[in-house]
């Protein structure tokens, strides 16, 4: 890392989302929409979002659902980690277990290269240390290669595959 990324990184600020980053969220919403519609047109639209803002204020308010945001010192969303707490009790297979499940990182494609997913991606392993999960999981999408990159770069290993086979 330079001189000039160091300094950048100086100026990032995570925290949980609030309503006022609902705008930034939605642009980066759309971002990520557009990686997965480029490598599967066949599953995803183009240019949409997976959530409303209406529903974004109900996931942001929920305990149950955190989202981290980076911010720069201008306010600006640069990336985003929407997080859901889930446990199995009492099945009888699995046991109790209380995962964290990264259901979407994005880091705006403008300020990629800078480490921003590095530090979002620290932070929330962090709030799942301190808050007692016994483990991180998420889905990646195979026509998304870079972020497979990222995510075994941060030392995640796959847990289980899903296959398909079109029809």
């Amino acid at each position: 890392m330079d001189f000039q990324e160091e300094s950048r990184l100086d100026n990032i600020h995570i925290r949980r989302a609030a309503e006022c980053d609902i705008p930034g969220i939605l642009k980066l919403l759309v971002q990520v929409d557009m990686v997965h519609h480029k490598g599967r047109p066949d599953l995803f639209k183009g240019p949409a979002t997976k959530y409303d803002e209406e529903q974004l204020k109900g996931i942001i308010a929920d305990d149950d659902t955190p989202v981290f945001v980076c911010v720069n010192e201008d306010g600006k969303v640069l990336a985003h980690g929407f997080c859901i707490k889930k446990q199995i009790v009492g099945d009888s297979v699995l046991t109790d277990i209380r995962t964290l499940y990264i259901d979407d990182i994005c880091v705006d494609e403008n300020a990629r290269g800078a480490h921003i997913g590095t530090l979002l991606y620290n932070e929330i392993l962090s709030y799942a240390k301190e808050n007692g999960f016994y483990n991180i999981t998420l889905n990646v999408w195979a026509c998304n290669p870079s972020a497979m990159k990222f995510y075994e770069a941060m030392g995640l290993v796959p847990q289980k595959v899903c296959m398909e086979k079109i029809l």
